[in-house]
């Protein structure tokens, strides 16, 4: 039989709670970075400044077809052995946003080349120059296209901060685990409410997406 009711004691519910505050927090400073560089390595792969353009384009392709897990690890374990020793938290947060970026940076540089060539014409003979046809006619038309995928994006990042549980980031899955541990009649229990509450935040982002997606047809 499984025990709900010692499962959700208050003292477990605080000590989930308080695993989910850090996951939140990894993921919105990650959510928030990723976007940056994202944007700005998918501006510069679109503008195609030479040679930058080029090693740009080869570390995103290396960082797309690696596995995060394998970057959670690296940036924990072999950073230090040049010198550069992270936090857990950092160390999470670091493997991220490397990884979203380069996610985002293709959903970006999908989203500028999807703008008609002809609007960059038109700009430009109407005395704009090429940053400035950028910044005020390409890039919010092509963000507004990205919406969609890149809150889908923001989805899989909050999901994939479970991963850093192999470094023991006291986030929800780790604090989920040890409660585990002591009961195996919490197990089901415990899982059912971290599902639930990934489920609430995922699927909030799924709502705002499409609230925007609506509001811009």
């Amino acid at each position: 039989m499984r025990d709900f009711a010692g499962a959700y004691a208050p003292a477990h519910l605080k000590f989930l709670l308080q695993g989910f505050l850090v996951t939140l927090e990894v993921a919105f400073i990650s959510i928030v970075l990723s976007f940056i560089f994202g944007i700005v390595i998918g501006v510069i792969r679109y503008t195609k400044i030479p040679v930058l353009s080029q090693l740009l384009a080869v570390l995103v392709e290396t960082i797309r077809n690696l596995p995060l897990l394998l970057i959670i690890f690296f940036t924990y374990f072999a950073l230090p052995e040049v010198g550069l020793k992270l936090d857990k938290l950092y160390a999470a947060i670091s493997a991220l946003v490397i990884f979203e970026s380069a996610m985002l940076s293709e959903i970006v540089r999908s989203g500028l080349q999807s703008i008609d060539k002809g609007q960059i014409e038109a700009a430009r003979s109407s005395g704009l120059t090429y940053g400035q046809t950028l910044w005020y006619i390409i890039l919010p038309q092509a963000l507004r296209r990205m919406v969609p995928p890149i809150v889908s994006q923001f989805i899989s990042l909050l999901k994939d901060t479970s991963l850093a549980i192999v470094i023991s980031l006291p986030e929800l899955m780790n604090h989920a685990q040890i409660i585990n541990g002591r009961n195996i009649n919490f197990v089901i229990p415990i899982f059912i409410l971290v599902a639930f509450m990934y489920f609430i935040v995922n699927y909030s982002l799924s709502l705002l997406s499409r609230r925007l997606e609506y509001r811009q047809r």
